[in-house]
């Protein structure tokens, strides 16, 4: 009915927690049941889908209390409140506090199932409106910081704006320099969990000796040197994202662990006996086939599957050779600012070659090309025969590539008026539309607001 949200129910008594339960769960609703608020708090953190139900009188945190708290969290997340006679001024106070609803005691199951329906329907708008507001928002920044208007790339594009939104941990795959990191930050940064932290750590930089401290922190006195507290890197992600890079570096031993951690949501310093709930979303970053790993026995398989829940597959620069141009014109302008230099006009031979080019590196390499090109130093740009021969594109489809290229260059320095892109073309307006069309250009992307069209 509801799929990807539930409803996180509060009720000390266990007789009554069952049968609630399993009626809900009975009218199609997932149910995550708790005896206290203290257990529930740490399954209910930013971007939480689904509705809280909870009984007023509670052993410790009350229902007040969990209300407050949950309305720090997100103010929208519905909370019906479950009252005895005696409490309805009670109740009615909770729902000038911010409360959805409240149902007195003894009550019809058919009155639960029907106020948490319609609890559940507010919540997916809630979502629904949450998710196309930001992605409106955040339109052009995704772009601007995930560079390319090839179809491969739009996809990818589509996909993190899909699952920012979702608590889903993502498994990000793809080769050396594609881009993973970035890819990962801009899950972050199009999430409701932005204002928190975006923590990355290389799996393969951490000595072995130091991972578990690294990853779960220790307790003053844990070990030789520690003589104080140390927050962990999960920990420090609190409310946020952590990137887990080269995790197919992970050693083995410690594999159980972050697996036990990503399963439960707790982890315990090293040093100590205490677990410390946390609210975190797991991006990993791999270039490897973890599942080929599992098969040899070099990555967990039960790990694998965990961090398995959304895919993220970044095609390498030599699959989408006519982000190039818009690539290269970037980190050349980077490298200008960055080294005080002009950045150098490029030739259209040395564009044809550096469209020719395999780049085995992605675009870490390509930077690396730009930031040698505005230094002048050899071998920024490789315009020999080895690297036209690298080209697996027949001479039509590189032709239109190089073609593409240069209309979408021109459409940026004129902003999208066809007039003087027909002219600096030496095209005409029909042709151009025609061209247009062949690419699957819109000339709209390329018009600030107000821009008139001629």
């Amino acid at each position: 009915m509801f799929d990807g949200f539930k409803i996180v129910f509060v009720e000390d008594e266990p007789a009554v927690r069952s049968s609630v339960a399993e009626t809900l769960e009975l009218a199609g609703f997932a149910v995550a049941p708790f005896e206290s608020a203290e257990q529930a708090l740490p399954h209910i953190g930013p971007g939480f889908a689904g509705i809280v139900i909870s009984d007023v009188r509670l052993p410790g945190m009350d229902g007040f209390a969990l209300l407050e708290r949950v309305c720090a969290v997100d103010a929208t997340i519905p909370l019906i409140m479950v009252t005895g006679h005696g409490d309805v001024s009670m109740a009615v106070q909770a729902m000038r506090c911010g409360a959805y609803d409240f149902i007195e005691k003894p009550f019809a199951m058919e009155r639960l199932v029907t106020v948490a329906g319609r609890a559940m329907e507010k919540s997916a708008l809630r979502i629904e409106v949450g998710t196309l507001r930001r992605r409106l928002q955040h339109q052009g920044g995704i772009e601007s910081t995930l560079l390319g208007n090839s179809p491969a790339i739009r996809e990818v594009q589509r996909q993190i704006l899909n699952l920012a939104d979702t608590s889903a941990d993502v498994l990000v795959f793809g080769e050396t320099g594609t881009g993973k990191e970035v890819v990962a930050r801009c899950l972050h940064d199009h999430s409701v969990r932005k204002q928190a932290n975006f923590v990355a750590i290389n799996c393969g930089g951490l000595p072995e000796n130091l991972f578990e401290s690294e990853i779960f922190g220790h307790v003053a006195g844990a070990f030789t040197n520690a003589s104080k507290r140390r927050i962990g890197k999960i920990e420090h992600a609190h409310g946020g994202t952590l990137l887990l890079d080269e995790i197919e570096s992970m050693p083995m031993g410690f594999q159980v662990k972050l697996l036990r951690a990503l399963q439960e949501r707790k982890i315990e310093r090293l040093g100590s006996n205490e677990q410390v709930p946390v609210d975190v979303r797991i991006v990993a970053a791999t270039k490897c086939d973890l599942l080929e790993l599992s098969a040899q026995q070099k990555f967990r398989s039960d790990l694998y599957y965990r961090l398995n829940v959304a895919t993220l597959e970044l095609p390498p620069l030599r699959e989408r050779r006519e982000d190039i141009p818009i690539l290269f014109e970037h980190f050349l302008l980077q490298a200008a600012t960055r080294y005080g230099r002009d950045a150098p006009v490029l030739q259209g031979h040395t564009m044809r070659a550096l469209m020719a080019k395999d780049w085995p590196g992605n675009v870490r390499e390509l930077r690396n090309a730009a930031d040698r090109c505005v230094l002048g130093l050899p071998g920024a740009q490789d315009s020999g025969p080895a690297a036209a021969a690298a080209a697996p594109a027949t001479l039509a489809q590189q032709m239109d590539m190089i073609e593409k290229s240069l209309i979408e260059q021109t459409l940026k320095q004129h902003q999208g008026r066809p007039l003087p892109v027909c002219d600096a073309l030496g095209i005409g307006k029909k042709t151009l539309y025609d061209k247009l069309h062949r690419h699957g250009i819109a000339i709209e992307e390329y018009r600030p607001a107000g821009t008139p069209q001629a």
